[in-house]
């Protein structure tokens, strides 16, 4: 069965919307439309009208091309406003038999047991480790057999004002709602692959005026950040530096960008405020610039993932994602940075029907709504609308029907209410005929002298 899904990525400088068909789990992608965005500064709408024409924007440039008419989307959410807190859940399992339905109780009982803030809306409850009867790091409870469940979870949740303007923004664009992901958690399951997963991993989402840092350890994302720094900061301090318009700022970005390598050219560049004279600029300079902002971007990720406690948990190393990355030589600095882990750079792939324009790391979050849609969450999440998310088919047996521990009475009792009793030769026709099973017990079950001559008998003949 198919399901078209519109996906909506809410940047800080662009608005990204993709219209996909979603079959058995995989994604071909339909249509797409970009805008630039507006109303939103540092992941934060500022301005509602503004964002909802720039939504609206994308969306239809989307549904033209794809010739769809879908009204609901699921959309990314910023990191802005998130927070975390970790909760624990524990149940008993009567019937020994550890079903959806317990799985769904132990979720709940964690989300009921965390302290949220009445301000905060929960998005996500995420599911990092199962303990089964006191054995830990249990991959996956269901069908187990147990008589207890315990649970941790990671609770990623926002500001309910934050979500409403958010919510306010989508529906003026004439979509409503059907799904909410935290932006790093959605460009995550872009970039990660299992045996990532497996391992744990960093994933650095470095967007234009954003950057997000999430960590998937165990399970799922453990751990969340957010940085109000992006490549938009680059073109800002150049744009102040070489005194040039901030068009020309970003054109030299493009252009000049280089970590790794220094050049002495001189370059001209316009003059602000002063259309008739120019001004010459060495490439060191725009070197010194450039380095400098990129480095303490990276700097202000590591700090955060050293205060996540769990820079020893990430085996795989760090991934790096988003808009920032085009800039030669990032990988490089980012090892220098993080001497003792592996790093590579990500970027959406292996989707059918994906434009080249969509293979961009800067659209890194829209892909992951999609994939996040065509069953790509974590398994047994809790989402913004408290429905469990899973993949497994839930199925009954009757072994439930006997338990270990019965005692010899119950189990005779369950064996003679599922099978007819047959007594010895009632079945002859001669009403006078006679059997020793017929005689009574003396005392205690087959204490019968007489009886127990008979069965003797049986045994021999």
């Amino acid at each position: 069965m198919s399901n078209t899904v519109l996906a909506i990525d809410i940047g800080s400088t662009k608005i990204s919307a993709i219209i996909a068909e979603i079959e058995d789990g995989k994604v071909k992608i339909q249509g797409h439309g970009i805008a630039k965005s507006q109303g939103i500064k540092k992941g934060v709408t500022t301005n509602i009208e503004l964002a909802s024409k720039s939504i609206k924007k994308a969306i239809s440039d989307a549904k033209r091309i794809s010739g769809s008419n879908i009204n609901t989307a699921v959309v990314s959410i910023s990191n802005a406003y998130a927070k975390s807190l970790n909760s624990t859940g524990i149940v008993n399992i009567p019937h020994k038999d550890i079903s959806i339905k317990e799985i769904d109780r132990v979720m709940q009982t964690a989300l009921y047991n965390a302290n949220v803030p009445t301000e905060y809306d929960v998005v996500h409850v995420l599911p990092y480790n199962f303990r089964v009867d006191d054995q830990d790091f249990i991959e996956d409870p269901f069908s187990m057999n147990a008589s207890r469940l315990e649970v941790d979870v990671n609770i990623i949740m926002t500001q309910k004002s934050n979500l409403l303007n958010l919510k306010k923004a989508i529906r003026s664009a004439g979509v409503d709602i059907d799904g909410i992901v935290l932006s790093g958690y959605a460009s995550s399951i872009t970039v990660m692959d299992e045996d990532e997963m497996a391992l744990g991993v960093a994933v650095m989402d470095l967007g234009g005026q954003t950057s997000n840092l999430v960590v998937h350890a165990g399970n799922s994302i453990r751990y969340n950040d957010f940085l109000a720094v992006g490549s938009n900061h680059i073109t800002n301090d150049l744009s102040m530096a070489l005194h040039t318009p901030l068009n020309i700022a970003e054109s030299v970005k493009i252009k000049y960008a280089n970590l790794v390598e220094r050049s002495n050219e001189v370059i001209e560049l316009p003059i602000i405020g002063d259309e008739e004279n120019s001004n010459k600029v060495s490439l060191e300079v725009v070197h010194s610039v450039i380095f400098s902002r990129v480095e303490e971007a990276l700097m202000l990720l590591e700090k955060s993932l050293s205060k996540s406690a769990l820079k020893e948990q990430i085996g795989a190393g760090i991934i790096l994602t988003g808009g920032m990355t085009k800039i030669k030589g990032i990988r490089e600095l980012t090892q220098s940075v993080f001497p003792s882990l592996p790093v590579r750079i990500a970027r959406p792939s292996n989707i059918d029907g994906l434009f080249d324009e969509l293979k961009d790391p800067s659209f890194s979050t829209v892909v992951g709504l999609l994939l996040y849609k065509a069953g790509g969450h974590t398994q047994y999440e809790i989402n913004f609308q408290q429905e469990l998310l899973h993949s497994k088919t839930p199925y009954t047996d009757n072994l439930g029907d006997i338990k270990l521990g019965n005692t010899i009475k119950e189990v005779k009792e369950h064996q003679e209410a599922k099978q007819p009793v047959h007594y010895a030769r009632k079945e002859q026709t001669d009403p006078n005929a006679f059997s020793f099973d017929d005689l009574p017990d003396i005392g205690n079950e087959n204490s019968n002298p007489i009886k127990k001559l008979s069965n003797w008998a049986k045994q021999l003949f």
